[in-house]
């Protein structure tokens, strides 16, 4: 004992009250500090202090009493630990408070409390020491994990200062635990032997088994199908890679309890892989002279898309190895590019599979979760393989463009390896870790725009762009399809319903403007749902004259008093024609079942002042028709525009104004106060309606110059006249995108001639004959012969080369 050197604590010590547990000599623990004592003293000796005393303190157990914040200090246990404060962590949330981390050195008992405020503080004497029992410390360790459940008992073991009390205290405690250790051996030896027992008997249980005990019922259908599940299997077709993983995982199956919690996991991974198709596949039908006729059938116009999908149809023929295309439809709502989709699979004899992006934000939705998680799943490209069964569908990834990103991950990223012919035929799904070939899926996204697409992505598929319709296209697809369907959902027939084609006209002017269908067949349905309702009246009249329990002259009675009152004449001529006549929609018809036209022909009128002129812009829903409006008045040469403008379409209007104060001498054209200088004095105001929609891109250029030198000159652009395309400083024009879908908005608008980049003339090629007879287009190469186009007589003033002006 005497060459040990045992740690001497100071004579006085600051007392911290805790009632988190009891701290022995030799161990560890964490207490909050949130009382107004304890925090005192944390702030005066820990915080504040420098020297290795003022870290020691004195740790009282105190029993938890809810005036702990009182006056008066609570009576005290006179046997405390002397405790090293090792860490000190602070936070402010909910409210102040502190977590020290201490150790225990040694007992002491209090003498006198010397003082109780800001923080109690104690004169004690040292009762034993650390190094005493060097061995120990493990033990102690564990009595303080213990304290929680037996804080009696490590209170009475703290008091115990003698050797032979400890032991007395912990000897008893120490049983109890090898007992109930003992105890726990005991009954995992018996599970054991049970398990082994029901492993040996359940051949015998099969053939022996004894009906109306239905637990041995289910083991025996649980056993049945782990069976059953090891022969699917041995017997599946799956790689090799994944074949072992299965071999392993079932012999781990058969190991796990059915209580456990991974028993479930395990068991539906193995179906999942037994149920995926690894090698399973449909034979394409490979005649292209029926595709074409089937997808003729199915749609109407889309040209581009039918030849493309021929091509595949014919290398397919040619090479029976080919991978999957990627490809992307790109177009409008409404126009079909789902549907293509499901006639794609269709015509070449595959299953077909949608699967909706718009909104996905998680990664995990493409790759699938780590099974580690709790309800984790595989992806949806692996599921969508379940679902249809065989390696080849056709995969329909709708609204690619709409892809969000969050914390779980990029989706769009995700996709990089799904649509790389190179990659996609080793995917990994994070939920089943082997490889599965998608070499052989047919992936085909749609999109409204590839502007939100990433390049990566929009890399790794082909683009093909689907326009909108024209107006012919829009009669040929109500006629073809969109009627008979209406006419088959509502319960009605060619003989109760006729719709010429000159109201399918009108419906498309004047009460619908998009680039799709999708308006025109609600409005089809609406009208469906008038006549349906005429006709379910007529036959529910019919059926009452012809009542037996109902006087004829009663009945008849009633019929014209219904029919005869002031409101109702219009309605009872239709319901007096004999039932064999169909109901005829006509303009008038329209009118009262969709009410007053939405979209009138507008444009003369607009156009009836200087300062006006029509462009073309484009939008993800289609060609769009734009005004452009511009005003003058007094003021200190200062530009405003208004329209929620993007930067580019505020840096085309500056580009205008400044070409055209350069040019003002050439045109003549002078401010109110005839100067040349058209800033000097006046503001200018530009204006471009539909102020709620953003509005962005160069392609407005050549429009704001028109609509500028309208402004300045006092002339009328022409009323029929629309224009679109990129300008320079110096006066060029330059080419822009979306030429189709711009010229059919200008053919809707009932516009006839439309103004381009030359360098877009090559674009004219995708317009149907019939809008190219009905419009006549201007090639334009400079400022100069966009304003000899658009103003009647012509705008330039001195000798310009002559425009090019043909008919298509």
């Amino acid at each position: 004992m005497s060459s040990l050197s045992p740690i001497q604590i100071p004579s006085r010590l600051p007392l911290l009250l805790t009632h988190e547990g009891v701290l022995l000599p030799g161990s560890t623990m964490r207490t909050s500090v949130d009382s107004a004592r304890n925090l005192q003293l944390v702030r005066s000796r820990l915080l504040k202090g420098t020297s290795l005393q003022s870290t020691i303190l004195g740790v009282i157990p105190n029993t938890p009493d809810p005036a702990s914040d009182a006056q008066d200090l609570p009576p005290l246990h006179r046997i405390g630990t002397a405790a090293l404060a090792v860490q000190v962590v602070g936070s402010n949330w909910p409210k102040p408070h502190y977590t020290l981390l201490i150790t225990g050195l040694c007992r002491f008992q209090i003498v006198q409390v010397i003082k109780e405020k800001p923080y109690p503080v104690a004169k004690v004497e040292q009762l034993d020491w650390l190094e005493e029992f060097p061995n120990t410390c493990k033990t102690r360790e564990e009595l303080g994990e213990l304290s929680e459940q037996f804080y009696k008992y490590a209170v009475q073991i703290l008091d115990a200062v003698s050797l032979e009390e400890r032991f007395k205290m912990t000897i008893p405690l120490l049983v109890r635990q090898i007992e109930g250790l003992k105890l726990l051996q005991k009954t995992r030896k018996h599970k054991q032997d049970d398990d082994k027992r029901i492993i040996a008997i359940r051949p015998i249980r099969r053939i022996t088994h004894i009906p109306g005990t239905l637990e041995d019922e289910d083991e025996d259908e649980d056993n049945d199908d782990i069976v059953m599940l090891e022969k699917k299997i041995r017997t599946s077709s799956m790689p090799d890679q994944a074949h072992k993983v299965c071999v392993k995982e079932i012999k781990r199956l058969k190991k796990m309890p059915q209580s456990m919690p991974e028993y479930a996991l395990t068991r539906n991974y193995l179906e999942l892989m037994v149920e995926l198709p690894w090698n399973k596949s449909t034979t394409d039908r490979l005649d292209i002279r029926a595709a074409r006729i089937l997808l003729d059938n199915d749609h109407y116009a889309m040209e581009k898309l039918k030849k493309r999908v021929l091509e595949y149809l014919a290398v397919r023929q040619l090479k029976n190895n080919l991978k999957g295309p990627i490809l992307c439809f790109v177009g409008p709502p409404g126009v079909g590019k789902t549907s293509v989709g499901r006639s794609v699979a269709k015509t070449l004899g595959r299953e077909f599979h949608r699967i909706a992006l718009g909104g996905v934000c998680d990664q995990s939705d493409i790759r699938g979760h780590r099974r580690t998680y709790v309800g984790s799943m595989p992806g949806r490209i692996i599921n969508g393989l379940k679902t249809v069964g065989v390696n080849n569908p056709v995969f329909l990834l709708d609204e690619v463009d709409k892809l969000g990103k969050s914390l779980q991950g990029d989706p769009a990223a995700a996709l990089l390896e799904v649509l790389d012919p190179e990659q996609n035929h080793n995917f990994t799904d994070h939920y089943l870790n082997v490889a599965f070939d998608l070499s052989q899926v047919l992936f085909i996204a749609t999109a409204n725009t590839t502007a939100t697409i990433p390049p990566a992505l929009l890399d790794r598929m082909e683009i093909i762009q689907v326009p909108g319709y024209t107006q012919e296209e829009k009669i040929e697809i109500a006629h073809r399809h969109l009627i008979p369907k209406q006419l088959e959902q509502h319960g009605l027939t060619p003989q109760q319903i006729q719709i010429p084609q000159v109201t399918t006209l009108d419906i498309i002017t004047r009460y619908t403007r998009e680039a799709g269908v999708r308006s025109l067949d609600r409005k089809l349905g609406a009208i469906c749902r008038a006549v349906a309702v005429k006709v379910a009246e007529g036959q529910h009249r019919e059926a009452r004259l012809d009542r037996p329990d109902v006087a004829e002259g009663q009945g008849y009675r009633e019929h014209i008093l219904e029919d005869t009152k002031p409101e109702s004449t219009s309605d009872t001529t239709d319901l007096a024609l004999p039932p064999e006549m169909p109901i005829l929609i006509d303009f008038h018809a329209l009118k009262d079942i969709l009410g007053p036209p939405m979209y009138e022909m507008e444009v003369s009128e607009r156009l009836s002042q200087p300062g006006v002129a029509i462009g073309l812009a484009w939008t993800p829903l289609g060609g769009e028709i734009m005004f452009v409006e511009a005003s003058r008045m007094d003021g200190e040469g200062q530009l405003t525009l208004t329209g929620q403008l993007g930067d580019v379409m505020k840096e085309s209007a500056h580009l205008a104004i400044s070409w055209l104060r350069s040019n003002a001498k050439k045109y003549h054209l002078t401010n109110a106060s005839g100067s040349f200088d058209l800033l000097e004095n006046t503001d200018i105001h530009l204006h471009f309606p539909a102020g709620a929609v953003t509005k962005d891109g160069p392609s407005a250029g050549v429009t704001i110059a028109t609509c500028l030198a309208s402004l300045f000159s006092g002339r009328l652009v022409c009323s029929d006249v629309a224009m679109t395309g990129e300008i320079t400083l110096r006066g060029l024009v330059l080419p822009v995108g979306g030429i189709k879908d711009k010229v059919l908005a200008a053919h809707r608008a009932g516009l006839k001639r439309v103004i381009i980049p030359q360098r877009n003339e090559k674009d004219l090629e995708e317009i149907p004959g019939n809008v190219r007879q009905d419009l006549s287009f201007v090639t334009a190469t400079c400022l100069d012969e966009v304003l000899n186009a658009a103003f009647d007589g012509g705008f330039t003033v001195s000798t310009t080369p002559g425009l090019l002006n043909s008919k298509l």
